[in-house]
């Protein structure tokens, strides 16, 4: 049941603490509206190890973001998970999450992958095992463990976030009730 796996990408990495005003430049909020604009810039206060470029010139769809401690921390702005994945980005790997910037992220659609990020290297290729809870690292040839997302965020990811499940579905059906 749901979505299983994610394609390769590339790993781009960001380092501690990356909060919710560096993912979206508070000198934009004029974009708010706007969130295709908006996402020419995400990331564009955060400094990204593998380039003195910006994150919106060298990320390629499907690739993904790969942090360390509370990533998305601050304000509780959806529009942070949303640019991101407008972005083109696959997953958001880190190894804790502000709990709201969790919660934003599954309900647009956008997985959040709490693991030990510490041994994935800038630009490695990745994919991901959604089901059974592991990260390929295909560059170093070795798997990294997380707890597998439970059936219900699956599936609200592969119905493409919390809206289009609950549209689809004529409400929210958990699995087992």
């Amino acid at each position: 049941m749901g979505i299983e796996a994610l394609e390769e990408g590339r790993a781009w990495k960001f380092g501690d603490n990356i909060s919710t005003d560096l993912i979206v430049p508070g000198k934009y909020f004029h974009l708010r509206s706007n969130l295709p604009e908006l996402a020419k810039h995400v990331l564009e206060g955060a400094t990204l190890e593998e380039s003195r470029k910006k994150f919106v010139e060298v990320v390629s769809r499907g690739d993904y973001i790969v942090a360390g401690r509370n990533f998305g921390m601050g304000s509780s702005r959806e529009h942070a998970p949303i640019i991101i994945k407008l972005s083109g980005v696959g997953a958001v790997l880190a190894r804790s999450f502000a709990r709201i910037f969790f919660r934003n992220a599954i309900n647009i659609g956008l997985p959040a992958i709490e693991c030990d990020t510490s041994q994935i290297g800038p630009l490695d290729k990745l994919s991901i095992n959604l089901r059974n809870g592991y990260v390929e690292n295909k560059t170093k040839n070795e798997k990294v463990p997380f707890k597998p997302l439970p059936d219900i965020m699956r599936k609200i990811l592969e119905d493409g976030g919390l809206v289009s499940y609950v549209t689809k579905n004529h409400g929210l059906v958990l699995p087992g009730v």
